[in-house]
Formats: structure tokens, C-alpha cells, sequence
């Protein structure tokens, strides 16, 4: 096992647990300090590569580009097969049903969604993989059990064996190109969802057909037997699959034409276009796997929503504070601006490849800009005169000045939106941190030297 964060020491220890000699390594001395006593550790460099099985690696741990890590590619040179953690669950539970779920945004709360709409159902359901639980700390499912994995691209690369009963695939857009080389290799990755069975078990594939990339997909698993496809779209109606109009669900394949299924416009958790598409898809797949209207819709409405990803922590003096910190990049961002009107907007980060491209046609909603992080001169520079900046720095500053601008506005309908469209490694050490001090500061307003305007 090479690679001890979490999903790696996960596997290890199943491993084990499942009656493996396992023997395991980080290049980090802080991975291997916390995995020692629980996994035998050895450097690569000592392992006998005569009598390995397989090389496991942490989805982490580069596997092609920008260049194999040093350990797959002694992998290579001895014959020794290179898997992940998702390809051992479908071996350890050949006879559950395996729900995959990717795209570039919106995979987390579709794949949280889907989840508790299937235990609302009474469903035996595991949900991990990319989200929560790595996918080998997960308990094992016999016929009756459904797996509800969130995938990253990264995970996808080192699938082999696993096939998927129900795929979804709700976009693709630019990023973790410095990983898969360019979009062909990042699309190349996600397209490994959609392996055939070789048993010829049906396989149905959910896609997001509103981007370009995924409805191209859609056109070559149509003509592939293995695969059924059931699309999803919003502000379209279709004639099969789910769709959205006007934030009302509609079940296009229902007898006699399409049935509304649940209205979302009153649900805080799925609010904007975005999150009506990853309730369509939700829908979606758990229609292929057999919950009725009633049971979905009951489920929609009572979805409690993940952190970080537009959470309302609070709404003060009648403005909404809206926590999304995991919006990472441009577009991720861009699907928040969208899901609102006079937005104080708090942005900035380490920036991606993307920038604020994709959200500078929107800034007609944004009130003013709060530029946090080493991304602040760069972004001041891109948002120009299309909407008011100040330059704050860090959070706390950030925080403070736009909600204090916001309860002076007045004006009903007012966010207080944390959409940084950057990564938080500058000056945090993850999202989940930025979005925690956010949430909390909402409440305390720590003051700090005033942003220059």
C-alpha cells in the first residue's frame, strides 16, 4: 500500500483484516508516524517485488502524469498490477449493486443526495469513496446492499476491475490538468465509469446533458449495448430521464407523459440550477434503481444539505449568510453567483489555471467584491470596473467589511456569499477549514484593520 492518508490506511487495514500480508509506505514522515503500529511499514525501495500481488495506490499518488511516482513505475518494470481501493470493494462484494457518481461539480451533494433519498427508502446503502468514508472502511453489502461512491478523477484512473450498475456523469469542465496532462486526459479519466460488465448485467448511465462533453458521451453509450441511458437536463424538458423546469422535478418517463415529482424552489439546501441538475440526477438514479415518486420527494424536501457547499449558516437582519467554500475554482463559483441577487461577495484564494472567467458575466449580481489571499491583486485585475473591490487580505477583514456593508444596505435579499473560486492552501489548511472559520465568524464579526476600497 503506497499512500497513508485516510483511504490508504483504510485499505491497509481491511487488508489486513481480510487475511493480506500487507506491507505499506508514505513519502510524508507524518503518514508513516501515523499508520506505524497499525501497518507494517517498508520503504519501497526494499519491497520484494517477486512475490507482491499488487501494488495499491492512494488516489493521491501520481499515476501518470505529470509523471508516474517513482513507486509505479517500479511497478511497471516488475509485472506488478496497479490498483486502487475501489476496484478491492467491487472484489470483496461482487453481488452489491455499484453506484458511481463523478464530474468536475456537484458530485458531493449529488452523491449525499442520492444516498438519503435511498435510505428514506428503507434501502441498504454505503455511502464513502471521494466523500466520507473511504470506500474500504465501509461495511461489507451482500445482493440487497447499494454503494453510493462519489469518484474523483483520480480515483478513476486506477479503476480496472469495477463496473458500475449505475454511472452519473453530471459534467465536465476545465481542471486537475497539471494531473491528467490536458481536458483528453482529464475526460479520458471520467469516461472509465462507463466500462462494460462483462457478465452483460444492465448498466445505466446518468448524464448531465446539458454540457457538451457529457452529452457527447451520451451519443456513444446510446449505441453501446451494454449501456442504457437516462438523461437529465434543467430548463429543458425531455422525453425520457429527469428534468427540471422553473425548480419544479419531473419524472419524463412516467406512463402518460411527464409527472412532477417535487418542487425544489423551497428547499434551502438545493438552491440554483446547479443543485436542481444533482437532484435530477439523484432522481434519476434512484428511479433506475426502483424508489417510487412519493418516497423521492419526500426525501428531496427534507435534505439537510453538506458544509461548505452553499450552506445557509444564518440569516441576520434579513440578509442571508451563505457558506461555500468548497467552490474551488471559476465555474464551481460561478454556479453560486447564479443562485443569487445583491451578493457580497468574498473571493480569493490560491488561484487556478481558470480564474474568474467563467463568473465575469455575472458580476452584474455582485454588490461588491471582498479579495482575500494571494489571489487578490490577480483578481482586482480581472474584475476591473465590472464591479466595486476591496482589497481585504484575509478573511477576518473580509468577513467584517462586507457584513457590515450588507446590514447597511437595506435591501431585501441580500447574501453574504463565501464563493472564494480559488483553492484555501495560501492560507488554510483545507476548504472545510476556510468554510469552519467562516461559519463561526458569522456570529462573531472579528474586526481587524478596515479593506482599502
Amino acid at each position: 500500500m503506497f499512500g497513508l492518508g485516510s483511504s490508504g490506511t483504510a485499505t491497509a487495514i481491511a487488508l489486513q483484516d481480510g487475511g493480506a500480508r500487507v506491507c505499506g509506505w508514505d513519502d510524508a514522515a507524518e503518514a508513516r508516524a501515523a499508520a506505524s503500529g497499525r501497518i507494517p511499514l517498508r520503504d519501497p525501495a526494499d519491497w520484494n517485488w517477486d512475490v507482491l500481488g499488487a501494488l495499491v495506490l492512494s488516489p493521491g499518488v501520481p499515476l501518470h502524469r505529470p509523471v508516474p511516482h517513482p513507486v509505479v513505475a517500479m511497478a511497471r518494470a516488475a509485472g506488478c498490477p496497479v490498483i486502487g481501493d475501489i476496484d478491492l470493494l467491487a472484489e470483496a462484494a461482487p453481488r452489491a449493486t455499484l453506484v458511481g457518481i463523478t464530474g468536475t461539480n456537484g458530485k458531493s451533494t449529488t452523491t449525499a443526495l442520492l444516498g438519503h433519498i435511498l435510505e428514506g427508502a428503507g434501502r441498504t446503502v454505503a455511502v464513502g469513496g471521494n466523500l466520507g468514508p473511504p470506500a474500504l472502511a465501509l461495511p461489507l453489502l451482500g445482493e440487497a446492499g447499494i454503494y453510493v461512491l462519489e469518484l474523483s478523477s483520480y480515483q478513476l484512473d486506477l479503476i480496472d476491475r469495477a463496473r458500475f450498475d449505475v454511472a452519473v456523469l453530471l459534467n465536465v469542465t476545465v481542471d486537475h490538468l497539471d494531473r491528467h496532462g490536458d481536458m483528453d486526459g482529464y475526460v479520458a479519466a471520467k469516461r472509465r465509469i462507463f466500462r462494460d460488465r462483462p457478465d452483460g448485467r444492465p448498466q445505466t448511465a446518468v448524464l448531465g446533458i446539458g454540457d457538451r462533453v457529457v452529452g457527447g458521451m451520451m451519443d456513444e453509450l446510446d449505441r453501446r449495448a451494454a449501456w442504457r441511458t437516462a438523461p437529465v437536463a434543467v430548463d429543458r424538458p425531455l422525453t425520457r430521464g429527469v428534468f427540471s423546469i422553473g425548480g419544479r422535478l419531473f419524472d419524463a418517463g412516467s406512463p402518460g407523459g411527464a409527472r412532477e415529482m417535487a418542487d425544489l424552489s423551497a428547499v434551502d439546501s438545493l438552491v440554483g440550477a446547479h443543485n436542481h441538475q444533482n437532484a435530477a440526477s439523484a432522481a434519476a438514479a434512484a428511479r433506475t434503481l426502483g424508489v417510487d415518486v412519493p418516497a423521492i420527494a419526500a426525501a428531496l424536501s427534507g435534505f439537510p444539505g453538506l458544509p461548505h457547499r452553499q450552506e445557509l449558516v444564518a440569516r441576520i437582519g434579513g440578509v442571508a449568510y451563505v457558506n461555500d467554500s468548497k467552490a474551488t475554482n471559476g465555474e464551481s463559483a460561478l454556479r453560486a453567483i447564479r443562485s443569487y441577487d445583491r451578493i457580497y461577495w468574498i473571493v480569493g484564494g490560491l488561484a487556478k489555471g481558470d480564474g474568474l472567467d467563467a463568473v465575469l458575466p455575472e458580476l452584474h449580481r455582485v454588490v461588491r467584491a471582498y479579495l482575500i489571499g494571494s489571489a487578490e491583486d490577480r483578481f482586482a485585475g480581472e474584475i476591473g470596473g465590472r464591479a466595486p473591490v476591496a482589497r481585504c487580505g484575509d478573511l477576518d477583514r473580509a468577513l467584517a467589511a462586507a457584513h457590515a456593508d450588507a446590514q447597511a444596505d437595506g435591501t431585501p435579499g441580500a447574501t453574504v456569499l463565501l464563493a472564494p473560486a480559488c483553492a484555501s492552501f495560501d492560507q488554510w489548511p483545507s476548504f472545510a477549514a476556510r468554510g469552519d472559520a467562516f461559519r463561526s465568524r458569522v456570529r462573531a464579526f472579528a474586526g481587524g484593520a478596515e479593506c482599502r476600497r
